[in-house]
């Protein structure tokens, strides 16, 4: 699979990686079996880059990788965690001594010394502005508990405002067809800054999947169910912002745009693999089969032109003024 660098660390990851939201069953029911699997058929697939949190079930999927990697050191993953959601959203959380003790317990999770990559989760813009947090975190990774660090976040401005700090390794944002804003100032400024950009819900929560209708139904602990208004957290991470019914009659559209035998997952993860500044997309896997599935889309040809603009032309009639104000 193909590798691309991450300049601030001076390491390199496969394009497609694997995102481990589900593996902490917080979508459904995830067995421990089942969670190896999904693991042990991304690494056989070329995944060398796993994306975890530590309120991934309460750090159930850092175990979980932890225990997996430990069986498998010769794996070469680089995995990066997130901290900053296991308390009440306040910029006056985000000290040193909370970042030491969150990164303890996700190295503990880990079972490692340091941490390859630390995520602000999704802070408050506060957070971001804050000169205090980001010498913390160099304090992280002068003391060694974190190889590097990065920032996860909900908006575009957001995005900028990380990308201007010099210490900040990784940017991860939404980006799928269906979300494209990031396109227009995100990416060009990360890759001018040097930093990776790891593109999150890349299948829009499964809706680009093309295996939903109107009426499917999930289940009632997946956040498809409890946070399609922003109940629980950010409304845009749950089908990336957009009205289901909606999204459901927009990704036929999508599917039927794709060229002959290539699936509309496998389609919607190659367009996120050849934007220009994309350094690896994370999405989920609840089987080995989705997960090798989700691997090999790397090795698709790329999209052409006329595929790309009528992919844009479905975003611009059905989507554009749910999601592209906000975020």
């Amino acid at each position: 699979m193909e590798r691309r660098a991450w300049e601030r660390l001076g390491r390199r990851t496969s394009v497609v990686g694997l995102g481990t939201w589900q593996l902490g069953a917080d979508w459904g029911e995830v067995s421990e079996g089942a969670a190896h699997a999904v693991l042990d058929a991304s690494v056989e697939a070329g995944v060398t880059f796993f994306d975890t949190a530590d309120v991934y079930g309460d750090g159930r999927s850092e175990r979980l990788i932890g225990g997996y990697l430990r069986e498998r050191p010769d794996a070469g993953v680089l995995v990066a965690t997130k901290m900053g959601r296991r308390v009440e959203q306040l910029p006056e959380h985000y000290t040193l001594d909370n970042f030491r003790a969150w990164t303890d317990r996700s190295r503990s999770n880990l079972g490692v010394d340091r941490l390859d990559l630390v995520q602000l989760h999704c802070p408050p813009a506060a957070v971001i502005a804050s000169d205090a947090v980001f010498d913390a975190l160099d304090t992280l990774v002068a003391e060694e508990r974190v190889a590097g660090y990065g920032v996860s976040v909900e908006t575009c401005d957001e995005a900028l405002a990380a990308i201007a700090r010099p210490g900040v390794a990784s940017l991860q944002i939404i980006l799928n067809p269906f979300r494209r804003k990031p396109l227009e100032r995100v990416l060009p400024a990360a890759a001018e800054a040097g930093v990776a950009v790891i593109v999150r819900v890349p299948l829009a929560s499964g809706l680009l999947s093309g295996r939903y209708t109107a009426s499917t139904v999930f289940a009632e602990n997946d956040h498809r169910t409890f946070n399609r208004s922003g109940e629980a957290f950010d409304q845009g991470e749950t089908f990336s912002g957009v009205d289901f019914a909606t999204g459901v009659e927009a990704a036929a559209e999508f599917a039927g745009l794709l060229p002959d035998g290539v699936e509309p997952a496998a389609g919607a993860l190659r367009w996120a693999v050849q934007q220009p500044g994309v350094t690896t997309v994370i999405p989920g896997a609840r089987s080995a089969e989705q997960a090798a599935a989700n691997a090999a889309a790397a090795g698709l040809p790329p999209l052409d032109e006329p595929t790309l603009a009528a992919v844009r032309d479905v975003y611009d009639r059905r989507l554009r003024a749910q999601v592209h104000h906000r975020w």
